[in-house]
């Protein structure tokens, strides 16, 4: 039996948080996107300019080189210093947070505050 939402499915207000928060985000070459994706499984964050409209830096549990298979907040920690040392390579210090749509808990919160640990402002 299908639960009935507010207004419509998971997916549908989910779209709707992240059409409210892009309406307000946007990276710029001297302060790029942080944009997070959340699966099941794994947590992708990449670094956007939105003006060019290209990816300057991207992290994931899924790369080969991740200490961790999975995405459990440790690795989402990690996850995100590994993403800040490679901003930082590319001199980018300051970037605008995108959470996706997502709560602001759990594995999103541990992925921002290792990006800040490992040197970005935002």
């Amino acid at each position: 039996m299908k639960k009935h939402t507010k207004s419509g499915d998971k997916a549908a207000l989910k779209a709707r948080r992240k059409s409210r928060i892009r309406k307000k985000v946007s990276g710029t070459a001297e302060r790029p996107r942080l944009s997070v994706f959340r699966s099941a499984r794994h947590v992708y964050a990449q670094v956007i300019d939105d003006i060019s409209g290209s990816t300057l830096v991207a992290a994931s549990s899924f790369e080969r080189d991740a200490k961790t298979a999975s995405s459990n907040v440790v690795a989402c920690a990690e996850i995100g210093k590994v993403l800040a040392q490679r901003c930082i390579e590319k001199k980018i210090t300051m970037v605008v947070f995108d959470k996706n749509g997502n709560k602001y808990h759990g594995r999103i919160k541990a992925l921002a505050d290792g990006a800040r640990e490992g040197g970005l402002a935002f």
